[in-house]
């Protein structure tokens, strides 16, 4: 037993380690008689108490066992249940994940341009207020300013009539589609747009839901198709559907709430994600404005606006699932701080939200621009489409290249871009390669730059490919 002196491990604790190895490894067996602490003190030249600590340790842990004027002795420990160390093997031990030198992910923020002296301020100043009941339970709905914040926010912006009393703050998305499902229950079909935001769809899976794919036209969701379905929810993002940014126009939008009227227990759940960014016309009014028989569940978040690890989600339910809600369901706490809310709340309120939306809204549309001028040679081998919202657009080719090439190319090239096959719920066999290009984590001269190089690999490589295979 080797003791280092100058190690930061007390004495106690190096002599207490060591024989519990030993014990552990059968080094030292059952009913085996230890040292006295005189003996071992004098052996390893330290004193006494020193000794003392380490086998009360032991025998407080059960390794040991004092019999009085005997001395200790190990105890029986081969029944006992052990936590051991596993050796990490070499194939699986975590990779990181590449780095791109460019990467074109749809999902972006730019958090450089997050309001940072604002949020201090405004965060110094909540803490400053110097109050227990920040941090007391609060309100399992969401704290009653921040709903109300939100309730004003929907109605000025987006056009959605609803009471802070039908809002129910939680921490993400995935937390109010969770908390949803209990409201609903589980009886139902879930229709979902096919491509879709495969996030959710993944979840209502997980909630044992039965999902069904349903098809797309240049209005979105098919209703006809929805009504073959057997669903009886429909899961849709009218104002700028995910993936393929289609905006939903008002017959479609009327003819998806008839629907919904068509039976009592239907609805629509309405994801209005990344409705702050539009640039052709003015935002499109959220579906939920135009619902007179309470059968649109509206989901809100401020986490693809401001930042995605604020995880500040919200839901607005219709009368008869805040019923169910208040009758079962409303003593499940919200999972977001009263701190972090009341920052949030006065973030809306006092405009900070609104400038940093005006902010982000004209970086985006410069790099958006940027995107699409540098695009421009290749416009005889692809169509853009998705480009008047939101943060990322699609291209479509049509030279005979694969989805997989597209890819493949702009990696070899360090560039990652996204393939829309990737969103499809069912693979039809004749869709055309299209790639999803977001332009939210890049610079304006990122873009150009990477644009440059995507036009030589996908552009006048490709020409050339195809030449080839025609010929």
């Amino acid at each position: 037993m080797n003791l280092k002196s100058h190690s930061k491990v007390p004495l106690y604790e190096q002599i207490y380690r060591y024989i519990k190895a030993d014990i552990q490894n059968g080094r030292i067996a059952y009913r085996e008689k230890l040292p006295s602490t005189r003996a071992l003190s004098k052996h390893l030249e330290v004193s006494r108490s020193t000794v003392e600590l380490a086998y009360e340790q032991l025998l407080s842990e059960g390794y040991i066992e004092a019999e009085p004027y005997r001395g200790f002795f190990v105890s029986q420990t081969e029944e006992l249940y052990r936590l051991e160390r596993e050796k990490p093997k070499a194939m699986a031990m975590e990779k990181p994940g590449k780095k791109y030198r460019y990467d074109f992910s749809p999902s972006g923020v730019d958090l450089r341009s997050f309001p940072y002296n604002a949020w201090r301020k405004l965060s110094k100043d909540v803490l400053m207020d110097d109050r227990t009941e920040l941090f007391r339970f609060g309100d399992s709905q969401g704290e009653y300013g921040f709903r109300s914040a939100i309730s004003s926010y929907l109605h000025q912006a987006r056009g959605v009539n609803c009471s802070p009393k039908q809002i129910i703050v939680g921490a993400g998305s995935d937390y109010i589609l969770m908390l949803l499902s209990m409201i609903l229950g589980r009886e139902h079909r879930i229709a979902f747009e096919d491509p879709a935001y495969k996030q959710a769809y993944r979840m209502a899976e997980a909630l044992s839901y039965d999902t069904v794919p349903v098809s797309l036209d240049k209005s979105g969701m098919k209703v006809t198709e929805l009504r073959e379905s057997g669903a009886d929810i429909a899961y849709v993002t009218p104002s700028h559907q995910y993936p393929t940014g289609i905006v939903m126009p008002i017959n479609r939008r009327m003819e998806l709430l008839r629907w919904a009227t068509e039976e009592e227990d239907r609805y629509i759940i309405e994801d209005d994600y990344d409705s702050e960014y539009r640039y052709k016309g003015k935002p499109i009014p959220a579906l939920q404005g135009y619902d007179a028989h309470e059968k649109v569940i509206y989901l809100g978040t401020f986490s693809r606006s401001v930042a995605p690890a604020i995880r500040l989600s919200y839901m607005v339910l219709p009368g008869p699932l805040l019923d169910a809600y208040e009758e079962r369901h409303d003593f499940v706490h919200s999972t977001v701080s009263k701190v972090d809310q009341m920052i949030m709340q006065r973030f809306l309120e006092e405009g900070y939200y609104e400038r940093h939306l005006n902010k982000t809204r004209a970086l985006y549309k410069s790099r958006h621009d940027a995107l699409l001028d540098g695009l421009k040679p290749m416009s005889d081998i692809m169509t853009v489409s998705g480009e008047n919202a939101g943060v990322h657009l699609l291209l479509t080719f049509r030279n005979g290249c694969t989805e997989e090439e597209l890819i493949e190319r702009a990696e070899k090239e360090d560039i990652r871009v996204y393939g829309l096959s990737d969103y499809r719920i069912r693979r039809m066999g004749d869709e055309r390669p299209t790639i999803l290009l977001g332009y939210a984590n890049l610079t304006e001269e990122q873009i150009r730059e990477a644009v440059k190089i995507l036009n030589r690999c996908f552009g006048d490589g490709m020409r050339q490919g195809g030449a080839g295979r025609m010929g």
